[in-house]
């Protein structure tokens, strides 16, 4: 169905050896499992955005870079959006935080989730997160995750011994947000 609404779902860690990758994955599954909403990854990585580096303030869209023009145009193409990151000292990575504020009108009336991870699941990261997807004036969703990731759960190397397992029980939560998304954007 061309006329599907689509949600990018954001891989919001740059980090060697992330986990954030996998994690991002096995949501965009989950949240598309009968959806009627199309869910795409979109891998902050992958853009290699630099630290901020537009001369005037991202409400104006004067924007002189290419790799700004290029994130403006791929973040007008998704309808909402779910973040995916991980949870650093409390807070959540600068690399999605300096991808934020590249844009700003882009961000604007969007609906917004997120999954946060870590030992004790993100809340704090997800607070100050939620913060500012309001200063975007993003429509920030009622339900997110917040994923539980012991030192149990992954190996000497730091990666998840069974994805599948350590998320299950984030199953539910994932398909109300697919639920509230939807609803968002009908």
């Amino acid at each position: 169905m061309a006329d599907r609404k689509r949600v990018a779902v954001v891989i919001g860690s740059t980090r060697p050896a992330r986990i954030c990758g996998g994690i991002a994955a096995w949501a965009r599954d989950a949240l598309g499992e009968g959806s009627d909403l199309a869910y795409d990854l979109v891998d902050l990585a992958d853009l290699a955005l630099p630290f901020l580096d537009e001369p005037v303030k991202a409400a104006l869209q004067q924007y002189e870079h290419e790799h700004t023009r290029a994130w403006s145009k791929l973040v007008q193409g998704y309808d909402g959006f779910v973040f995916v990151f991980p949870q650093y000292n409390w807070g959540y990575p600068g690399v999605l935080k300096n991808a934020l504020d590249y844009l700003y009108r882009e961000w604007r009336d969007r609906p917004a989730s997120l999954l946060t991870y870590g030992t004790r699941g993100g809340g704090k990261a997800a607070e100050q997160f939620i913060g500012v997807l309001h200063g975007l004036h993003m429509r920030v969703l009622d339900t997110h995750v917040e994923a539980v990731i012991t030192d149990q759960d992954v190996d000497e190397n730091g990666q998840l011994r069974d994805l599948d397992r350590t998320l299950r029980p984030n199953r539910a939560l994932l398909r109300t947000i697919d639920q509230e998304m939807a609803e968002a954007l009908g």
